[in-house]
């Protein structure tokens, strides 16, 4: 009798921890190297806020896929009048938001107005704004955006990370205790270590969603982060910044390494008001001292595609400038000459990415080389959001630029690099309203080649995402058309 029941208690204890192992593959533990300053996309232009809620915890009427098109969200449906002035949106019936209201038309409306006010970090909220957008409700379950000009892009615009929807009474918590529709409620933030995420019931797609719970672990040093891939403390980093490291992680049989591109324009950025950088040969001579193929190498891992302007080479319009600034010492020094600006103190004001610390050491030295001496300054991230972005105390910084085309940000002559060139502002509105693709295509190039003759940045090379995860975890993004870590379509396989 003895060996049925060792047979027995065998068996169940192989179905037990069968179970037991199935039951842990029902979460995720992703790392991150940025750590969000709060958590209200409307308030702050930092991409980690959007790589956790958007499209998790967050949805707007139209969401961006992973190939950066529009798809339905919580509108259903939409319709243009013939007139192009007039989006008529309808919304999904019978969606809540996490804390048991409502989604009506009304809400809609309040979100969208803080998208689009003085206080949002929206770059593309003036394509709404400057084209006169009224908001209207005719009943709970309509959204009526009504405009001056033709905008083509409305239903992008209103699926972007900065135009979610917020649950009317967390609005005012929003930084804290981010509510939304999405399928993904959010738990608990432990600042300084993780922030927690668990399956919502009660979404319009539940049935679909594998995940049950999601971790973001805040881990700023490369180093650290494959360490911790590398022991399975994390299943998934989706954007490493390894570089050396990599042939260890693509060694590891677990991991899978997957290296694809993201919306990022990397540039050098200049204070383009404050002197000498308000004069245009000293951003030339800058752009000139900068060799784009070593900054590839040392900062990028040698994977990233070198840009002459701040567009992605993905985009139809795309132009090559790269070869308007060539590598070219000698160049830069006789302009410099000619400006009558040597011997330069600059500060280089670094934010924590490893593509910005490795890429500050490179420039500092090639500038040193034309006889700039760049004064670098490590700043954690929300300080460089104050002091560079919101108050613009800088000479040069370097930083990604994640959002999808935008560069529209260069109409605003209060943006951090302060150019805002009239005649490029109409070129952006040629694109906002143009009736074609060839129309809009044509601005775009011309706005390109206007960036570039004016040496507004040191333009560097689009970030390519490198993403290594468990080789059984199917559904992340390889690519970020969008700045996403969309959950939605996540599973484990056996």
């Amino acid at each position: 009798m003895r060996k049925p029941m060792l047979f027995a208690a065998a068996f169940a204890a192989a179905a037990f921890a069968a179970s037991g192992a199935n039951a842990q593959k029902d979460s995720i533990t992703l790392s991150m190297a940025l750590e969000p300053p709060h958590l209200d996309p409307v308030l702050s232009p930092a991409a980690a806020i959007k790589e956790i809620l958007y499209t998790n915890v967050y949805e707007g009427l139209t969401r961006l896929d992973r190939r950066s098109m529009v798809q339905p969200g919580l509108a259903t449906e939409w319709t243009l009048s013939p007139d192009g002035l007039t989006y008529t949106f309808k919304l999904r019936r019978g969606v809540k938001f996490h804390d048991g209201t409502e989604l009506t038309s009304a809400a809609v409306a309040q979100s969208l107005a803080r998208t689009t006010s003085a206080e949002s970090s929206n770059p593309k909220k003036t394509m709404l704004t400057d084209n006169g957008m009224t908001v209207e409700t005719p009943d709970p379950a309509t959204v009526v955006i009504k405009l001056k000009q033709p905008v083509g892009l409305v239903p992008y615009l209103v699926g972007m990370g900065e135009a979610v929807v917020v649950a009317p009474g967390a609005i005012a918590d929003a930084r804290a205790k981010p509510v939304g529709t999405g399928p993904f409620k959010f738990v608990r933030w432990n600042k300084g270590d993780r922030l927690e995420i668990e399956k919502n019931p009660d979404h319009w797609n539940a049935a679909n969603i594998k995940l049950n719970k999601a971790t973001f672990r805040f881990i700023p040093d490369p180093a650290a982060t494959v360490a911790a891939l590398l022991a399975g403390d994390v299943d998934a980093s989706p954007n490493t910044g390894a570089g050396d490291a990599l042939d260890r992680l693509r060694a590891d049989p677990k991991l899978k390494v997957v290296v694809g591109n993201t919306e990022g324009e990397t540039i050098l950025a200049m204070n383009n008001k404050k002197a000498p950088l308000d004069d245009v040969r000293v951003r030339r001579a800058i752009s000139h001292a900068i060799d784009r193929k070593s900054i590839i190498v040392g900062a990028a891992g040698g994977t990233a595609t070198a840009i002459g302007s701040h567009f992605s080479p993905n985009h139809p319009a795309y132009v090559d400038l790269t070869g308007v600034y060539p590598y070219d010492p000698a160049k830069a020094k006789a302009l410099l000459a000619e400006a009558g600006k040597t011997n330069l103190t600059l500060s280089l004001r670094l934010p924590p990415p490893a593509y910005a610390q490795r890429g500050g050491e490179l420039i500092a030295a090639m500038l040193e080389q034309v006889g700039i001496k760049a004064q670098i300054e490590q700043l954690q991230f929300p300080q460089w959001l104050e002091q560079v972005f919101r108050n613009k105390q800088f000479d040069l910084t370097i930083i990604s630029h994640t959002e999808p085309l935008d560069i529209n940000i260069y109409a605003d002559p209060n943006y951090y690099f302060q150019y805002g060139k009239p005649e490029f502002k109409s070129l952006i509105d040629i694109t906002v309203s143009a009736g074609t693709d060839d129309i809009r295509n044509k601005a775009f190039g011309d706005a390109q080649r206007m960036l570039a003759a004016d040496a507004v940045n040191g333009y560097l090379f689009m970030l390519p995402k490198t993403g290594v995860w468990n080789a059984k975890i199917e559904g992340l993004w390889e690519n970020s058309p969008v700045q996403a870590n969309d959950l939605t379509e996540v599973r484990w396989t056996n």
